[in-house]
């Protein structure tokens, strides 16, 4: 999948969080979008998924050299944050293999995707019995091995202790090949892997210089 950014800003009421955004995303590629907490990472990355509208510009998505409607694009991408949220309701089996109902697997089963979770002594047990770091490597799990052209991570190892920072810098590697990766980020482990850096800071609207001299700091 490629994406194109053509003058892309967002605002929240009368605040621009960046202006001006022009950038191509290639496929087969990693890419890191950098910034500090609240620079607007988080919804840049929200953006590129359909998930926020934009102010001002647009994203165009495409694949195999057509264009992805914005009612299609879910089929086309995976994507996970530590906000989301899982059915806790459900066994780790059982939602594993409702995910599976839905969105292609790239393991043989979903039984296999427990063993690569590491979680296999737990196929029975309640999400909502999980730790947060169990949690945080299931919702990893789940967008790594879904088969989509486009995989979107937001701050991937909140919550992951070292070994569970292992399993995904090993796992997001074996998974990478054919794939236009996006990492939201700010740790430098979780996007050591991508070819390519953004800093959203580098577009934070800034007012024009008349005015800044009206208006003053």
């Amino acid at each position: 999948m490629q994406i194109n950014l053509n003058g892309l800003g967002k605002r929240f009421n009368y605040e621009w969080i960046f202006r001006h955004l022009d950038y191509r995303f290639l496929p087969n590629t990693a890419y890191a979008i950098l910034g500090h907490n609240g620079s607007g990472k988080s919804t840049l990355i929200n953006m590129i998924s359909g998930y926020l509208s934009a102010s001002e510009g647009t994203i165009t998505h495409t694949l195999d050299q057509k264009n992805i409607g914005a009612d299609h694009l879910y089929r086309h991408l995976s994507f996970t944050a530590p906000y989301f949220e899982l059915i806790e309701e459900f066994t780790l089996q059982e939602l594993v293999q409702y995910h599976a109902r839905f969105r292609t697997l790239s393991t043989a089963s979903p039984a296999k995707l427990i063993d690569r979770l590491y979680l296999t002594k737990a196929k029975d047990k309640f999400v909502k019995d999980f730790s947060s770091g169990m949690k945080q490597r299931l919702k990893l799990g789940l967008a790594i091995y879904t088969v989509a052209p486009l995989l979107l991570l937001d701050e991937p190892t909140t919550n992951l202790d070292q070994e569970g920072i292992d399993w995904y810098l090993e796992h997001v590697n074996q998974n990478r090949l054919g794939r236009l990766v996006i990492v939201s980020s700010n740790i430098a482990h979780e996007y050591s892997f991508c070819d390519e850096k953004i800093h959203i800071t580098d577009y934070h609207y800034k007012p024009p210089v008349a005015n800044r001299l009206l208006n003053p700091e």
